[in-house]
């Protein structure tokens, strides 16, 4: 069990990575720091809204509108946070100490 809880916390921080990665290349992106037209840029870019936006679309439809603030990473940052904490406390804790 305490395999499968170092996988899921892995996941759940390779995520988190991936989060903050899309958010500093969209900033760097809108300031014309890096360009979209470079391949490389562009797959990273790509590759990181394609996995970040099926949590962020949700959070960011329920938000009123913010005057072009978009704190949803925020929001879903705390969100994937309090599940890992979750899965940590209820789920593997009492499973790892039991020794299932």
């Amino acid at each position: 069990m305490a395999m499968i809880a170092y996988i899921v916390n892995a996941l759940i921080n390779l995520y988190v990575l991936v989060l903050f990665v899309t958010i500093i290349l969209s900033l760097l992106i809108s300031f014309n720091v890096v360009n979209r037209h470079n391949q490389f840029v562009d797959m990273i870019y790509r590759t990181g809204v394609s996995l970040t936006e099926p949590l962020l679309r949700p959070v960011r439809n329920m938000l009123p509108a913010m005057g072009g603030i978009d704190i949803s990473p925020i929001i879903v940052l705390i969100l994937v946070r309090a599940v890992q904490i979750g899965l940590n406390t209820y789920v593997f804790s009492p499973m790892i100490s039991s020794g299932l």
